[in-house]
């Protein structure tokens, strides 16, 4: 399956694994290089330029632009892989049990999910992230808390039209169990929009976390995360143009990496 999944893959999408790739192993690589410490304060270089020692130059404190550069990249792709995988699992669950169970089981997930869906997302990770300020747990909590809706209505409305459908029911009828159900017929209907969805979901991941550190409700300082950088080094923009546009740069990067990988080929 993962051989037809690449063999599928459009020059986009090609492309925007290309970014995601680039940009993970130069932040796993970079304190191979020295540049493993990014809270490490320099006054006496500060917005220094960029030079061999460091590549990027330094921030208003001096600290390593490459090292915080790269933690936040690292804390970004944590971020948005448990994000994916937990809301992902819950969504894909519920989708599946709503849809395979009773009208009144349907009808109260049906109703839990549609609350959801009633408040704005980047809201609801505020309310969450604010029960407790600066932590990463509650951050995850609260993306995930949003993220679960959108597998759960895709797979809802993929797998009720197969529930009654020929194939499950011949699976039924010659005695195989659920799960094999699920493997030969359900996931097959479901992966393509699921790994879509999962790509989207990353980037909303990334998005989230940028705009909580953009109203101080996520992440504290002195944490690498590229919307703490961004508000940091904003009041600088005339000063350092150019310390401030790259954590903006790899923002867009990583956002534009994932959606391209998440475009489906014709």
């Amino acid at each position: 399956m993962l051989k037809n999944r690449l063999k599928q893959m459009s020059p986009g999408q090609w492309t925007g694994a290309a970014i995601l790739i680039l940009l993970l192993l130069s932040a796993w690589m970079a304190p191979l290089f020295g540049h493993g410490q990014p809270n490490l304060q320099h006054l006496q270089h500060s917005f220094a330029p960029a030079s061999a020692q460091l590549p990027l130059g330094s921030d208003q404190f001096g600290r390593d632009m490459l090292a915080r550069l790269a933690a936040a990249v690292r804390l970004s792709f944590s971020l948005s892989l448990l994000c994916v995988a937990s809301s992902a699992f819950l969504g894909i669950s519920l989708g599946v049990m709503a849809a395979w169970s009773s009208q009144r089981i349907d009808a109260v997930i049906n109703f839990i999910a549609n609350t959801v869906m009633s408040l704005p997302g980047l809201v609801l990770v505020l309310l969450v992230a604010g029960l407790a300020p600066g932590s990463f747990t509650m951050l995850y909590l609260g993306i995930s808390l949003t993220l679960w809706v959108e597998y759960f209505r895709v797979v809802r409305a993929t797998v009720q039209p197969l529930v009654n459908g020929p194939e499950l029911q011949s699976s039924m009828m010659l005695g195989f169990g659920r799960w094999y159900q699920f493997r030969r017929h359900i996931w097959p209907a479901i992966s393509g929009n699921v790994l879509t969805l999962a790509a989207f979901g990353a980037a909303t991941s990334i998005l989230m976390m940028a705009s909580t550190g953009f109203v101080y409700a996520g992440l504290k300082p002195p944490t690498a995360e590229l919307g703490l950088m961004i508000v940091e080094l904003f009041p600088y923009f005339a000063d350092a143009t150019w310390v401030l546009l790259q954590p903006l740069c790899i923002l867009l990067l990583m956002v534009l990496g994932f959606n391209l990988l998440a475009g489906q080929k014709a």
